[in-house]
């Protein structure tokens, strides 16, 4: 340690560093690409990650979408092009029938015009059970979200995503306990809840109001729009989809083979595909990163190689007045590390500072496609600790290669 911290040590890799600017310049550069190019894409990787999360984390990601279309055969009596429309009856027969079912959601959408005062908008009214709350999270501002009671009684409330209550509300006006008009029908405004990128509405949000109400309100008896199936975190969406579907078949009498009556969006399915690209994009990550980095330590090994090769005379003299083999090598070594943790340092530092100007370009807003893009600090510091080690091994080369060398082999090479 008392070698490190001295004077004279500094001073030789000082000077040996300036006779080669260049060379020492273009190698600093190569291993502050290696540990800037990790830090950057996987940054990069995680804004992605953090882009899924936010269009999809509130979601049971284990869900299937299933609504009604139109037969493709004929089947006991009825013709093809034949209209489905899903029933809450099939809600019972699904949870009872399908195997590993968690949850059934039925869900029903209209478009109405809603108006507080002279404000009005044109938005997704949506009817709804308190269930979809475990299925598609919502995170409320203010008040709370349908209960069994609004059910039961057809309570006439409403929850308003954030885009609602902006076009009817004014900046900073608490809505609970206000009344907005649905078709000329007044609804008492009980949640306000954040609205997250897929969160059902569309660009301007929507309305949630209880599903026996809409059922009500709008003439709908016992039809649904669709069903969100969530199934047991160890069982196969794909088959509680394919056997959901098989099952409405059976229900709705169409042809067991009829893969067009009704249809499906498999959102884990979807997801698992998702995710098994950002862990390819991780995996990638780290092999180019470690690759470059590897690269680079070795172009600071070769820059060694050649300022020993220039050095031989006077490490001979040195030799000759008493060095020891041990302080040269050291001195080779802690210059190798000088240049590892220079440029390592220089990478991180360059790396953090293109991540907060991505955030501030594409971080943000609606329309954000890298979201938060930031690496945790243990992995900064295990690929810094890692360089720093390469850079140790590395240097050991041209070190032994330096005390190899005898004095007055040293003294003769011109």
């Amino acid at each position: 340690m008392k070698f490190i911290f001295d004077k004279d040590t500094w001073q030789e890799i000082y000077g040996s560093i300036r006779k080669n600017k260049l060379r020492t310049g273009i190698t600093i550069i190569g291993v502050m690409w290696g540990i800037f190019l990790l830090v950057v894409l996987l940054g990069a990787a995680r804004g992605m990650e953090n882009n899924f999360d936010k269009m999809f984390g509130d979601f049971a990601t284990n869900s299937v979408f299933v609504w009604g279309q139109t037969t493709s055969k004929p089947f006991k009596g009825f013709q093809e092009g034949k209209r489905m429309r899903l029933k809450i009856t099939d809600v019972d027969y699904i949870k009872s029938e399908v195997k590993g079912v968690e949850f059934v959601v039925p869900r029903n959408r209209t478009q109405s015009l809603v108006v507080n005062n002279f404000k009005s908008l044109t938005v997704g009214i949506f009817g709804d059970y308190p269930l979809l709350d475990k299925v598609q999270k919502k995170h409320l501002v203010y008040g709370r979200f349908i209960n069994e009671n609004d059910i039961k009684e057809r309570k006439k409330v409403c929850v308003i995503s954030n885009d609602t209550y902006k076009q009817l509300f004014d900046k900073n006006e608490y809505p609970i306990g206000k009344y907005v008009k649905i078709n000329n029908i007044n609804y008492l405004v009980v949640g306000h809840y954040k609205n997250k990128q897929m969160g059902g509405g569309g660009p301007q949000g929507g309305v949630h109001i209880p599903f026996t109400t809409f059922q009500q309100v709008y003439n709908q008896g016992e039809n649904i729009g669709w069903l969100m199936v969530t199934a047991k975190p160890d069982v196969s969406i794909a088959q509680v989809e394919a056997d959901t579907k098989l099952l409405l078949n059976n229900l709705h009498k169409v042809h067991p083979k009829d893969g067009r009556a009704f249809g499906s969006f498999n959102l884990g399915d979807k997801i698992k595909k998702v995710t098994g690209f950002l862990t390819g994009m991780q995996f990638l990550t780290w092999f180019v990163g470690i690759a470059t980095l590897i690269a680079g330590v070795f172009a600071i090994g070769n820059i060694l190689l050649i300022t020993v090769k220039e050095r031989t005379k006077e490490i001979g003299i040195r030799r000759a007045l008493g060095a020891k083999p041990g302080e040269i090598r050291r001195q080779i070594v802690l210059e190798s590390v000088f240049l590892s943790t220079i440029a390592g340092a220089l990478g991180i530092i360059f790396g953090g500072i293109l991540l907060m100007l991505i955030d501030t370009l594409w971080g943000h807003g609606e329309d954000a496609s890298l979201v938060n893009p930031t690496v945790n600090i243990p992995v900064i510091l295990i690929a810094f600790v890692t360089l720093i080690v390469l850079g140790t091994l590395i240097g050991l080369i041209p070190a032994q290669m330096a005390v190899s060398v005898k004095p007055i082999e040293a003294l003769r090479d011109e």
